[in-house]
């Protein structure tokens, strides 16, 4: 192998915040594209703002962490400083093209389109009364204003919660003199209020709850002029800090971290654009913020929250075309002898998730089957996945489940279901100290004759009937004797004490993934210097393992064609001279989110491809539990091929192309080419007309 050039680590790497910050500004370009229906516009916008909120409560905070024990960031060795300077800068600029398109474009079309959402200049004499009595009777009862003063220091802020800074003036009942207030907006309130025809004459009218605060706050301070009233929001560190090693129950740690997780240190205050600086002071003192981690909002503070119209407006023509997923080929009333017949390859969402939920409930209730284990690393809210292990634990079988407790965002969701589980008789385990169980896997073992047979279902997803709808990802249900036995190893290792079980067909984090993919990279390199083709293709969802990357220079300066689809951050740099002249990496946003993974090696003639839990992140390859599946039977590893690889580099509909400078450019189809997308294509092969 052709050791790489000599380049400084910021050169070899884009930093991988500000790469992710760049997913975002596609996202809002898919708001912005007019060819997409105008309610799928609004989704897109708030999924950026969704993701824009993440991206600060973990990224941000991240890189704050860093700054405070001075260390610097990789792959890329930039300064946190610097680095926190321009997540600021660059999050401004996407902040003002969204408020841009909301109060420029998308909110007059709604209005235009007969769904409106009021601004209080544009509340009528009607409207405004039953706002006020809406006020009076359903949201004043609830509200606790606190006045700011030596006896009421600055309350505790939550999270991303809704508040109004209010600015009195004259004297209350105690004499005391008017300053500033604090009125907090408890969860259980809604943030989009729908106003009734007979009351306000359209059918589609809406108000925002930041609104009607604001408007009306000076009843809550009866005797007390209002002098100004104005809304933020506070967003802070969401990570979850507890010492695996120190704590004997996880589960009880978990649990108290998960109670001051709301109030954990501030990384962005936005507030309505019209605050007088006294209040601005106020809060970046309170938060112990800078003024870079302002943000001035032209609108309500929290504008992800529109979202609730999409689901509320009954407009077909308006949203995306429905689709019925396809089925794949296996027997309702015998799946298992379906699978004995081959291995059966699911791609979601254009095929349905109910197959792994029909296989999994037939096992539970199969008397042929003895044993069922299964890793659980998001579920959703009232699974059947979990139904059907209950199930199965009740109907006697020897059920267990590895339940990840620090899946982000879901450790209390999941600590409930761990719960359920148990009480139920399901043997609950919770993963392995150190190490996220990020596989999925599910494995069945059932009595055939005289002899016991496996079968399992390996995934990119999660198993997840929600997130099946809307992400793409591939499933494998085989009983392949090799796969399964590798399988059955991986659940050895999770649940007991052993050491490292050599797999035949699996590669696994963090044992033999990472150096494996390092050794077929270097395979590739070197049928290029003999001359033979060196080809690989990756779609993954990030990348920022520097070991990988620097493989995959070597192999480019090499000659290895190395095309890699990543939907989200990346921080290797393509197409630099005598670096990356080979690699390409491309991005593509469309009506799914594109979460599979799949690996292929052009092997000199002899394709390998595998599909995997596993993104190119240090974390995935080096701190988690993955897993990573070969699909064996030629005919279903075209397909995979077809489908999720070439289909996705041939798309120029919905492709962007990244740049060295980490700069995106979205492709433009050439004149006589057919327009292809990838998402559509699937769409028409694979899923049913309605």
């Amino acid at each position: 192998m052709t050791d790489s050039p000599a380049f400084a680590d910021s050169e070899l790497f884009l930093n991988r915040e500000l790469s992710q910050l760049e997913f975002n500004f596609r996202v809002l370009a898919q708001a912005q594209d007019t060819a997409i229906p105008l309610l799928e516009r609004l989704k897109y916008l708030c999924i950026s703002c969704t993701n824009l909120d993440e991206f600060f409560e973990i990224r941000a905070a991240t890189v704050k962490t860093a700054l405070q024990f001075k260390a610097p960031l990789l792959p890329d060795n930039m300064d946190p400083q610097l680095a926190l300077d321009r997540i600021y800068e660059i999050s401004g600029r996407l902040v003002r093209d969204q408020y841009a398109l909301w109060n420029e474009v998308l909110q007059p079309e709604l209005s235009a389109a007969g769904i409106r959402i009021l601004d209080r200049e544009h509340w009528n004499a009607a409207q405004k009364r039953w706002l006020h009595h809406y006020f009076i009777h359903d949201i004043l009862p609830i509200l606790s204003p606190l006045a700011l003063d030596p006896a009421h220091p600055f309350p505790q802020i939550l999270n991303k919660s809704l508040n109004v800074a209010v600015i009195l003036e004259g004297k209350d009942a105690f004499g005391r003199k008017g300053g500033i207030a604090i009125v907090r907006a408890p969860r259980s309130l809604p943030r989009i209020i729908q106003i009734p025809e007979s009351h306000s004459g359209g059918k589609d009218d809406y108000v925002f709850l930041s609104a009607i605060l604001t408007e009306f706050v000076g009843d809550l301070f009866p005797g007390m002029k209002v002098k100004g009233a104005y809304q933020f929001r506070v967003t802070r560190n969401s990570e979850l800090v507890v010492d695996e090693e120190e704590v004997e129950n996880l589960a009880s740690a978990l649990k108290e971290e998960l109670h001051s997780r709301g109030y954990n240190p501030a990384v962005r205050l936005e507030i309505a654009k019209d605050c007088p600086k006294k209040v601005l002071q106020l809060l970046l003192e309170n938060f112990n913020l800078t003024e870079s981690a302002l943000f001035r909002i032209n609108g309500p503070v929290n504008l992800n929250r529109v979202v609730q119209v999409y689901d509320m407006v009954k407009r077909a023509e308006l949203k995306f075309p429905n689709f019925k997923q396809g089925k794949a080929d296996i027997d309702d009333d015998d799946p298992f002898e379906s699978i004995r017949g081959g291995d059966i390859v699911l791609h979601h969402p254009y095929q349905s998730f109910n197959t792994v939920l029909d296989v999994l409930q037939f096992a539970a209730n199969d008397p042929h089957v003895l044993a069922i284990k299964q890793t659980l690393y998001r579920t959703g809210r009232d699974s059947k996945i979990i139904e059907h292990l209950i199930t199965a634990a009740h109907n006697g079988k020897d059920v267990s489940v590895v339940v990840e407790l620090r899946a982000r965002f879901d450790e209390e969701a999941n600590l409930n279901l761990a719960n359920q589980l148990q009480e139920a008789g399901v043997q609950v385990i919770y993963g392995v100290v150190g190490f996220k169980t990020h596989a999925k896997m599910m494995l069945i073992i059932r009595r055939e004759g005289g002899t016991l047979r496996r079968y399992a279902h390996l995934g990119t997803g999660n198993y997840h009937a929600g997130t099946a709808k809307v992400y793409t990802d591939i499933g494998l249900l085989t009983c392949h004797p090799g796969i399964t036995h590798d399988v059955h190893s991986m659940f050895q290792q999770l649940s007991g004490l052993s050491k490292p079980i050599k797999l035949k067909h699996l590669l696994a984090s963090p044992f033999t993934l990472h150096s494996s993919l390092i050794k077929k990279i270097q395979r590739e390199a070197k049928l290029a210097r003999e001359g033979r083709p060196g080809h690989i293709i990756a779609k993954i969802n990030a990348i920022n393992e520097p070991i990988i990357i620097k493989a995959l220079y070597a192999a480019s300066c090499d000659g290895v064609r190395i095309e890699l689809i990543v939907r989200g951050a990346c921080c290797l740099r393509p197409g630099v001279p005598g670096l990356s002249e080979n690699i390409t990496v491309r991005a593509l946003v469309g009506r799914f989110l594109e979460h599979s993974r799949v690996y292929w090696f052009g092997n000199d003639g002899s394709p390998e491809i595998y599909c995997s839990s596993a993104d190119w992140l240090e974390r995935n390859l080096m701190r988690r539990v993955e897993t990573c599946f070969p699909i064996l039977d030629p005919a279903l590893a075209e397909r995979v091929f077809t489908e999720e690889l070439d289909s996705c580099l041939r798309d120029n509909t919905q492709a962007w192309q990244l740049s060295a400078d980490g700069r995106y450019h979205r492709i433009v189809r050439e004149q006589d080419t057919p327009q292809h997308s990838a998402q559509a294509s699937l769409m028409a092969k694979l899923c049913r007309k309605r």
